[in-house]
């Protein structure tokens, strides 16, 4: 059997594998044709692998409005999940943010300065009424100062991979809505982002913080009930199941995400949904009215799931016929199996026989210079990665990765060989080498 090393740093294995032939039948069909979108700029993604369905100018930079939020909603619960902050956290109002708060043309809750809030009520007001004062009013909790906290914006869209993006302020408003108190930027200035950053956004929120889909999903619900300051909250998606488009734009599944207007943005719309094994996120941006951003959301994740379903590639544990061995040294073994670490689903079209590539890749770091890995080593050990790659029309993955990925292990383990096993290979090696020049002299006399 090949090995996968010989000289190689990363040594790729490419082969097609066709869905039919090796997956089972289906008939062969057209490209599904992808609805009129009304929108300067939109994305379908799948949210499992990042791979990029649909794009109308990807790369078109707007403003996003409140679905800057989704921003400070990661921040905000990446401080959560290292124990920075927490819910019960209690949280102090300044008089800016009062007397912002106090504006109801804006969506806001009311906030008192005599009054401290835990950092879970700010949350939901943020993420299910999109509340700006309470967004400015966690900045402020989270960074000591919102200015401090739009800086680990800029930083975090950075880390995340973004590259059409501007924030200015915590909430999406306008500048000039901060009344001179904005934290950075021109008095007219809006936080900026294309529909490829603002959907690498949403992927990241949800993949790294599911739960913000438990927040997001919900409808209605009252910001300090039982108090003088109760107020109603409708969620502003109003595709959930009881709100507003419901049953007009009914996308099954809906759970989130995040709806931004403005008058530079217009209408604008982060939403996502679940249906079976797949998760869709899709991004409308500038829209003419709040209903043509659900409208064309809808009809983007409609047809998302009337034409693409996940299917299961590569099962976990899944070996390749050939080339399924790796070149071990200083071991008991001379090699050892490989296989796919996890099960690797994709999102293919529905019928369609679409051609894949699947490429095994060494992790270079972990290779000797003759491409082999080193004794011991351990079942389950990531030795690489197995890379799925469309061969036909493609728009890429929204994290700008060639394809889609999972670890390449080790299925057995491999000890460590003692002293003794190698010094007799290496005296092997020894006179295997004599022998073989030797074998070489005569034969050069005879040729």
């Amino acid at each position: 059997m090949k090995n996968l090393g010989l000289k190689a740093m990363i040594v790729t294995m490419a082969f097609v594998l066709l869905l039919a032939g090796t997956f089972g039948g289906g008939s062969t069909a057209t490209a599904a044709e992808a609805p009129e979108i009304n929108a300067e700029a939109a994305i379908l993604i799948d949210a499992n692998s990042g791979k990029i369905l649909y794009q109308k100018d990807p790369e078109l930079t707007l403003s996003p409005a409140s679905m800057t939020k989704m921003m400070s909603e990661y921040l905000l619960l990446e401080a959560i999940s290292k124990n920075e902050i927490a819910w019960d956290d209690k949280v102090s109002i300044s008089e800016t943010i009062h007397k912002l708060s106090q504006n109801r043309s804006l969506s806001n809750v009311p906030l008192r300065v005599d009054e401290k809030y835990t950092v879970k009520e700010l949350y939901e007001a943020m993420a299910i009424y999109s509340a700006n004062a309470a967004t400015m009013a966690l900045a402020e909790h989270l960074a000591g100062s919102e200015t401090k906290f739009v800086e680990m914006m800029n930083a975090k869209a950075k880390e995340m991979g973004m590259t059409e993006y501007k924030f200015v302020n915590s909430s999406g408003l306008n500048n000039r809505d901060l009344v001179g108190n904005h934290p950075a930027g021109g008095p007219e200035e809006e936080n900026m982002m294309s529909a490829r950053s603002t959907g690498l956004l949403a992927y990241t929120l949800i993949k790294d913080y599911p739960e913000v889909l438990d927040t997001a999903s919900i409808a209605k619900k009252t910001f300090r009930e039982g108090t003088s300051d109760a107020i109603n909250m409708e969620n502003w998606n109003w595709l959930l199941p009881s709100l507003v488009y419901a049953d007009k734009y009914k996308v099954t599944g809906i759970d989130g995400l995040k709806t931004g207007t403005t008058d530079l943005a217009g209408s604008a719309f982060t939403g996502t949904a679940k249906q079976g094994d797949l998760r869709l996120i899709t991004v409308v941006m500038k829209t003419e009215s709040h209903e043509a951003r659900f409208r064309e959301a809808s009809k983007l994740l409609n047809f998302g799931f009337d034409n693409f379903e996940s299917q299961a590639f590569v099962q976990k544990g899944d070996k390749v016929k050939k080339d399924s061995t790796v070149d071990v040294v200083k071991g008991k073994d001379k090699e050892v199996t490989v296989a796919a670490g996890e099960t690797f689903s994709v999102v293919a079209e529905k019928g369609a026989e679409s051609p894949y590539e699947i490429g095994y890749e060494l992790d270079k770091s972990l290779l000797t210079d003759d491409g082999e890995l080193t004794a011991p080593i351990k079942e389950g050990d990531q030795v690489g990665k197995v890379v799925l790659k469309s061969t036909g029309e493609n728009f890429g993955y929204i994290t700008g990765d060639k394809g889609s990925s999972v670890p390449l292990v080790a299925t057995d383990s491999v000890e460590k060989a003692g002293w003794f096993t190698l010094s007799m290979r290496a005296i092997g090696g020894f006179f295997g080498g004599i022998w073989t020049s030797a074998a070489d002299a005569v034969k050069g006399l005879f040729s």
